[in-house]
């Protein structure tokens, strides 16, 4: 099991929380009672979602028990729950499943999303932001140091190199069982300040998976050739800022 580091993750907190917002805005509801957010992390998206509804019963769920310790720690007014979203389920029909950069951790999409509207109240919501930058040099650089070595056989299988499928998939997953679909792409350009914060940026999050199985030799190595890889792909500039584009697919259905 991947140990998450919430200090990691949270290095650019301000960065990952914005599609979540951009997220939630379009979120067609006025006064949900049950509120899920799925994959919620270190909690901030979760604490949000609980200001812009203080009388709806909030949820936060994951499976790292890092994440949910800092979440904790921060909101009482929320509750929190270790669970596998492998095989998680509701104690009942939701008004709202709200997910942010964590689905795409899971497989076989194609039962997953009916599987999540089936959830769903009439007239709930499922919102869901997923990141699509798996064709960028930030994660093709990966799978390809993952390859230049021995360690791919340890590594090889927890590569994801093309876990998020065409919009076009997700939408004929849920066109026949919701009653709307608004469905978007956002290309972010994230300014990152540091020696080499594109590294910094995928520790926190793919490559998780890949250093919790390296010993202290393997990672150092591993990190040094990826960094050297991701650095000529996105130099720093004269100012000393990174520009990091990062691609998100969205999608809020109305069952």
């Amino acid at each position: 099991m991947t140990t998450w580091n919430p200090t990691q993750y949270l290095q650019f907190g301000n960065e990952r929380l914005r599609p979540a917002v951009d997220l939630m805005a379009r979120i067609p509801l006025r006064e949900p009672a049950t509120v899920y957010d799925l994959g919620c992390g270190a909690g901030a998206a979760t604490a949000l979602l609980k200001d812009r509804w203080p009388s709806a019963r909030v949820m936060g769920v994951d499976g790292s028990p890092e994440m949910l310790a800092r979440a904790r720690a921060q909101r009482q007014d929320i509750q929190w729950q270790h669970a596998d979203l492998e095989t998680w389920q509701p104690d009942g029909q939701c008004d709202l499943l709200y997910s942010n950069a964590a689905l795409h951790w899971l497989d076989n999409h194609d039962a997953l999303f009916p599987r999540l509207v089936s959830l769903l109240k009439p007239g709930g919501v499922l919102a869901v932001q997923m990141p699509e930058n798996f064709s960028a040099p930030s994660h093709t650089s990966i799978a390809e140091v993952v390859r230049s070595r021995p360690w791919q056989a340890k590594l090889g299988p927890r590569l994801r190199e093309n876990p998020t499928l065409a919009p076009s998939v997700y939408f004929g997953l849920l066109s026949g069982r919701v009653s709307s679909i608004d469905m978007w792409e956002t290309s972010y350009h994230h300014v990152l300040q540091g020696e080499n914060p594109v590294v910094e940026w995928t520790k926190g999050s793919i490559l998780q998976p890949l250093l919790a199985v390296m010993d202290e030799a393997e990672t150092k190595l591993f990190l040094e050739e990826y960094g050297q890889r991701v650095r000529k792909a996105y130099p720093q500039g004269p100012d000393g800022k990174t520009v990091l584009p990062f691609k998100r697919l969205f999608f809020v259905a109305v069952k």
